[in-house]
């Protein structure tokens, strides 16, 4: 297959991962057995084993999910990873009729001025956000690569008091060229972020009616170009719900399978969305495959037991009630008090001010957590959960292979874990109620005696110890 001269090999073959999960449907218990020992073992597992996995009996849950929490708890230790995603504009020329964005709907599009991306930037970083995920409808007209990269550059220059600021933005926006993933490399992007939304490509093709999105190969190969382009950390996702969620899961370990072997990594994370209701988009009877709340516990622990090394993202489209499931079987990053809208901090915060709802915000996707940040990093302290900001990875350079040699090795507790606790601190100095600084601190305290490595320990104490004096920020291993 010849895309944009590049011959990429067709990795993802529909009639055979049919086969496949059929196949598997049959695995005798003995051989489920020594699938769950390898994975105990952070082995990973092939996409035969995951197919296994996923078609097997329930009777084999208990140890599954147990399998899926040990693992997290061994390689990410109780850190969780904190985001909210920027939308910074709505115009798009697809035609998916999932998305409320569908060029076919009619509502006033707009694309943020450089000074509301600051406005926005500002918003978030006051909630105590350090990421973001950037994200766009695709129109080159309207919204073209210069575009974004002119936001880039705002969000990293915008300072929004003495503490605040955004030190990585992962990049969610349609599959591109080389040449303009060159381009984000070149202006610092954290993960490249694409879901390819179905990898069943009779289902994909009826779900994208129009536009440079309905090219079902062009939109597959995007992590192929992003990576010669020079973007080694690339984040994946399937939208579960438009086709059968144990194909899709299946999909994305091939597709992981096919970057490791090309490339030498794989996904650096992996966003497991499912379908939520959205202006213009009927659920009831349009999308049959939706999985239900304990298949979709199922897959989101057999990824975790497939790709151990690989983050597991989960937004606020789920509820409270399921998110914190999900953190047990596997999870590692969640976004808080998100705006999934353009312009939607502030128009959150002229409704607090003001209480009135602007009436052109349109939404890509109904909420299903609407708690604050606050709250939400109140809950994690209270479930025994560190949340991090950290971004270090990043701007060391321990990207791509880098970062997964560091995770492989161990060697992750003594980084990831006392840089958490930085972030923690930060946090807490800066942003956080009276209550949760209290819960945090005791938190921080308790954690720091964790850190294996007494010379890290005692360098992260110290350090703890600056922030909290308000002497700096942005420390890190």
């Amino acid at each position: 297959m010849l895309i944009e001269n590049m011959e990429i090999e067709e990795f993802i073959r529909p009639d055979e991962i049919e086969t496949i999960l059929a196949q598997a449907a049959a695995t005798p218990d003995s051989e489920i057995d020594a699938i769950l020992d390898k994975a105990s073992r952070f082995a990973g597992l092939t996409h035969l084993e995951v197919a296994s996995l996923l078609k097997m009996d329930d009777k084999h849950l208990p140890r599954l999910f147990q399998t899926a929490r040990r693992i997290k708890d061994e390689i990410y230790g109780n850190r969780i990873v904190m985001f909210a995603p920027l939308y910074v504009s709505d115009y798009c020329v697809n035609r998916c009729a999932y998305c409320s964005y569908n060029d076919c709907h009619t509502f006033k599009r707009r694309k943020l001025t450089q000074q509301e991306v600051r406005d926005e930037i500002i918003e978030i970083v006051g909630m105590g956000h350090k990421r973001i995920a950037l994200e766009a409808g695709e129109d080159d007209e309207n919204c073209p690569i210069d575009y974004i990269l002119d936001c880039l550059r705002t969000i990293y220059q915008t300072q929004a008091d003495l503490s605040g600021e955004i030190r990585r933005v992962n990049v969610n926006i349609a599959a591109t060229t080389v040449e303009n993933y060159g381009k984000l490399k070149d202006v610092g992007i954290g993960t490249y972020i694409l879901f390819q939304e179905t990898y069943h490509q009779p289902t994909y093709e009826k779900y994208h009616l129009n536009g440079p999105k309905k090219d079902y190969w062009y939109h597959t190969t995007a992590f192929d170009r992003a990576m010669t382009g020079g973007v080694d950390d690339v984040g994946a996702g399937a939208l579960f719900g438009l086709y059968d969620p144990y194909f899709e899961a299946l999909a994305m370990v091939i597709h992981n399978e096919h970057l490791e072997k090309t490339y030498g990594v794989g996904f650096h994370t992996i966003s497991v969305p499912r379908i939520r209701p959205a202006e213009g988009v009927d659920l009831s009877t349009v999308y049959p495959n939706i999985p239900d709340d304990e298949t979709f516990k199922k897959i989101v622990a057999v990824l975790r037991l497939a790709v151990p090394y690989t983050g597991i993202i989960i937004s606020t489209r789920e509820s409270a009630a399921m998110r914190k499931d999900l953190l047990d079987c596997g999870v590692t990053q969640m976004s808080a008090c998100s705006a999934v809208g353009v312009g939607g901090y502030m128009a959150e915060k002229r409704r607090r001010e003001t209480g009135v709802i602007d009436p052109d915000l349109t939404a890509q996707f109904a909420k299903n957590d609407e708690r604050t940040a606050d709250e939400i990093i109140h809950w994690l302290i209270e479930e025994g959960l560190v949340p991090s900001w950290c971004t270090a990875c990043y701007r060391s350079g321990r990207t791509g292979d880098r970062f997964m040699a560091l995770a492989k090795s161990g060697q992750i507790k003594n980084v990831c874990h006392p840089n958490a606790l930085m972030t923690l601190s930060e946090y807490l100095e800066d942003y956080a109620s009276p209550e949760v600084k209290a819960l945090g601190y005791a938190m921080v305290d308790r954690e720091l005696e964790k850190v294996p490595k007494l010379e890290h320990r005692e360098k992260a104490r110290e350090n703890v110890a600056m922030i909290r004096g308000g002497k700096t920020r942005d420390l890190f291993f």
